[in-house]
């Protein structure tokens, strides 16, 4: 297509597969394809976002970073809905905790996405729009953690434009239910709605915002492969 490629993603149109597995960071795709996919062949290095697509199971899926927060994820995936052909994103990428129920490696199935963004405001509508998961992407990824026996919660994130908050207001989210912190569901629900097509943000717990509790960078990278394991049961 004569749109691509596009100023940030460097592949021909046809060399994305229909479903992409997107993680915030490029080395977790790269790990990703390294080590769960047939025969991969990178398609974009533009400004280091690594992007590959092989097989899965004998199944065509494509693996790409998307980067840190809502302008950076609604750039790459909005060219993926719109100029690549892509009809599925799932997000693998790491949350906050807001539930004393959910520990260090345990996983989020995000039915809705809740943001202090106004990334919404260009669309124009007429109050608040809700961003929400595609239910049968919802349904297969719950499935397949409770045949696998992962531990997971279901429910309402939030995706904040500040990660070093001047005022953070937690208590705000915790006593409304909201699962767990990250930056970038809500735009890709929002541009998955606005495109007609579908997607999930499925995130493992890195850090607990109530106790204080960490990963490492490198165990963010490469031991939440129960995540990407339910990704990949979705393509």
């Amino acid at each position: 297509m004569a749109q691509t490629p596009t100023p940030h993603i460097g592949a021909q149109y046809g060399e994305i597969a229909e479903t992409v597995l997107m993680a915030g960071d490029p080395l977790r795709a790269k790990f990703m394809a390294e080590n769960y996919l047939e025969n991969p062949v990178q398609f974009n290095n533009v400004r280091g976002m690594l992007g590959y697509t092989g097989t899965y199971q004998g199944k065509r899926v494509s693996v790409m970073g998307h980067g840190m927060g809502i302008p950076s994820i609604g750039i790459y995936t909005y060219e993926l809905f719109n100029f690549y052909g892509v009809n599925t994103i799932v997000r693998i990428g790491s949350a906050g905790s807001y539930n004393l129920d959910l520990k260090l490696g345990d996983l989020v199935i995000a039915m809705g996405a809740c943001t202090d963004s106004n990334y919404g405001a260009q669309f124009g509508l007429p109050g608040t729009f809700a961003p929400i998961a595609n239910f049968d992407l919802l349904r297969a990824a719950v499935e397949t953690c409770e045949k696998r026996g992962f531990r997971y919660k279901v429910g309402n994130i939030l995706s904040s434009d500040a990660f070093y908050s001047d005022n953070p207001q937690t208590d705000r989210w915790v006593k409304m239910g909201v699962l767990a912190v990250e930056m970038e569901a809500s735009a890709l629900y929002m541009n998955a709605a606005r495109a007609g097509k579908r997607a999930l943000a499925i995130c493992t717990i890195s850090d607990h915002i109530l106790t204080g509790e960490v990963t490492t960078a490198e165990e963010r990278r490469t031991n939440f492969t129960q995540m990407m394991e339910v990704a990949l049961s979705l393509v």
